[in-house]
């Protein structure tokens, strides 16, 4: 049975990167193809907010980088390395530069369309971590400014409520907060938002610290 998740709205998203960062973790990344759909729930993503040296916009806008100067919501996609693509979301008012990186979801729905594009890999490291998310997805450089509030194609949801009454419900689960991940600048700042305790995250173990 498929999950009831519903659209996020560009109106339900906190208009601050770090608040929507945070706000992330728990919902829902969609993609619906002739493939049939997949879905996974965002387990760990970073903020790059203004003023940031690492956050691709800090030079201002370039024809590169110009999603992340959309109205908060829209992709902005990014092959790194020569070889992997990453998938942000711009987070702030439009003009504003700045985006939040998924860097890991937990596989829910899509399995049998995920594992072939991830040569077999198994269920754990289908998409724990951003190059490898953007394979399980199919996603690439076509998706650059794409809606995910549309409802459409690619998008972010949450589970709907009116769905579960009456059923039981997802349990409780702490949000933790570290330093990103593979940095050589503003190394020291808690901007990894993830979900304790998912063996879904990204990342050395060590770097794991408590909720908060």
């Amino acid at each position: 049975m498929a999950l009831p998740i519903v659209p996020l709205r560009r109106e339900d998203l906190p208009i601050d990167t770090i608040e929507l960062a945070r706000f992330m973790v728990g919902k829902y990344l969609v993609r619906d193809s002739d493939e049939g759909r997949i879905a996974g729930r965002l387990v760990e993503v970073e903020a790059y907010p203004p003023g940031d040296s690492t956050n691709h916009a800090f030079i201002g806008r370039r024809t590169w980088n110009a999603s992340m100067f959309l109205a908060r919501g829209h992709a902005y996609v990014r092959l790194t390395y020569g070889s992997a693509y990453m998938l942000n979301m711009s987070s702030e008012v439009e003009e504003v530069g700045a985006g939040v990186l998924f860097r890991a979801v937990e596989p829910l729905e899509g399995l049998a369309t995920m594992a072939p594009r991830r040569s077999g890999a198994p269920l754990r490291d289908l998409a724990r971590g951003p190059g490898r998310l953007t394979q399980a997805y199919g996603i690439g450089q076509s998706f650059d400014g794409f809606d995910l509030c549309s409802g459409q194609g690619l998008w972010i949801g949450r589970l709907d409520g009116a769905a579960q009454n009456g059923a039981e419900h997802e349990p409780d689960r702490v949000t933790g907060v570290t330093t990103r991940i593979g940095l050589s600048r503003e190394t020291h700042r808690l901007l990894r938002f993830y979900e304790v305790g998912s063996p879904f995250v990204s990342g050395p173990r060590k770097l794991l610290v408590e909720g908060l």
